[in-house]
């Protein structure tokens, strides 16, 4: 902890560092300076090893594909029996199949009949597809124009014995699971799942199913904020809703810094007179308040309680939203031991709407990403963009980014997008 505090010292009296007015790209940055990956790990069965991260890497035990084999239905031959300009006739001398290879001896002037997967008989070079073939009985007649070669996978091409077949650091997918199955292998080593308790602070907060009183409202940023974690692999610890009472905040935030790798709050970031997250976390541990440069979401924070870092995010659903996207997001993958952490991608369109925008923040706008019936694609937004309408982010497919710099923007004009799927 005293080395956080140092480097967050050290950070603060140069490289550009205002909590004030911090840009988007420097507190990414900022963040990802301080990130540790968990260390402890499980063994599981590859079944139960989906969305997990590796934590060591994945060995090939044997040649992938383990011998030379067709990638075609068709004949295996000499290629040196094949004729330049002309066509030969061969004799079948037999039959592979996948799984059942052929037994016989393979002599020149002879093909062997071969199924897709089948291992390649010795001696044989080249897989003839049987559309480019005429059998007459137990002959074939090929064809010129054929090359030595063609239509064979060879032993090994995929992966080499001992050659790493999966990185440490992946998050394994689909696809993954099933080449360490293909591997003979049943079980890998993950990290364990990063821990994350969040609670929302606010006293007109209420828990769905109690009544509403006058000023109240239904509390929606745990609902979303443990959907995202869940989506994300994370163990959830939903600690529910804490009144704005210094005593009772404190006593949330010391059992989520004991239980959890990370804590999240929503709500109590800004400079309201009820706002006493600040003052807690200075008591309690270290953290630097930002206002990011960036609209939605202008307060946030991050820093320290105890060994558990802390993100505290603004109160209005949308700002909760965007800004673990643009922030938490990559910051929990990181810890959970996700490397390297491949970047969101973005690409740009014409957007159909007109939007507004001050110089000063970048801001996410919400939009509907479309393509007409000439495949092509443009954006537009969802409608008001207010922090409070959480709708605009069920409705959008994508974030609009307009940087800094960016003032109005005209209809047709082309915009940063960056899809939501994959990532909401």
């Amino acid at each position: 902890m005293k080395d956080t505090v140092k480097s967050l010292r050290e950070l603060s009296c140069g490289d550009d560092y205002d909590p004030n007015s911090m840009p988007v790209a420097k507190a990414r940055e900022f963040i990802a300076r301080f990130l540790a990956p968990v260390t402890a790990v499980e063994r599981l069965n590859i079944r139960a090893a989906l969305d997990r991260v590796l934590a060591e890497d994945v060995i090939s035990p044997f040649d992938v594909p383990a011998h030379d084999n067709s990638a075609m239905d068709g004949y295996a031959v000499r290629c040196a029996d094949l004729k330049a300009d002309g066509e030969i006739m061969l004799r079948i001398a037999g039959a592979a199949f996948a799984g059942a290879p052929f037994q016989g001896q393979f002599k020149a002037g002879e093909c062997v009949r071969i199924m897709t997967g089948g291992v390649v008989p010795a001696g044989a070079d080249t897989i003839v597809m049987q559309e480019h073939v005429t059998v007459s009985g137990d002959n074939v007649r090929i064809g010129s124009g054929h090359k030595h070669g063609q239509n064979l996978r060879r032993a090994g091409e995929d992966l080499k014995t001992g050659q790493i077949a999966l990185k440490r650091g992946l998050l394994l997918r689909p696809a993954d699971i099933g080449l360490i199955a293909s591997l003979g292998i049943g079980e890998v080593t993950v990290f364990r799942k990063l821990r994350v308790a969040f609670f929302s602070t606010g006293d007109e907060l209420r828990s769905i199913g109690m009544p509403l009183g006058e000023g109240q409202i239904y509390d929606s940023n745990r609902y979303t904020i443990h959907g995202m974690l869940t989506r994300l692999g994370c163990e959830v610890i939903d600690m529910g809703v804490v009144c704005d009472d210094p005593k009772l905040l404190e006593q949330a935030f010391s059992a989520a810094a004991q239980t959890a790798d990370v804590v999240i709050t929503s709500g109590g970031v800004s400079v309201g007179e009820a706002d006493f997250v600040k003052d807690l976390l200075e008591k309690l541990g270290e953290v630097v308040f930002w206002k990011i440069a960036m609209k939605p979401g202008r307060p946030l924070a991050y820093g320290r309680i105890g060994n558990a870092h802390f993100f505290g995010l603004p109160g209005n659903p949308v700002s909760v939203m965007v800004t673990f996207y643009q922030f938490v997001r990559d910051a929990l993958l990181k810890l959970a031991g996700r490397d390297p952490l491949p970047p969101l991608p973005t690409f740009r369109v014409p957007c159909t709407s007109s939007l507004k925008k001050a110089p000063g923040r970048t801001e996410f706008q919400r939009g509907v990403l479309t393509q007409d019936a000439s495949g092509n694609w443009s954006v537009r937004v969802t409608g008001e963009q207010g922090s409070g309408i959480l709708r605009s982010m069920s409705e959008a497919n994508c974030f609009i980014i307009l940087p800094e710099a960016q003032a109005n923007v005209a209809a047709g004009t082309i915009v940063e997008v960056q899809v939501m799927e994959g990532i909401v």
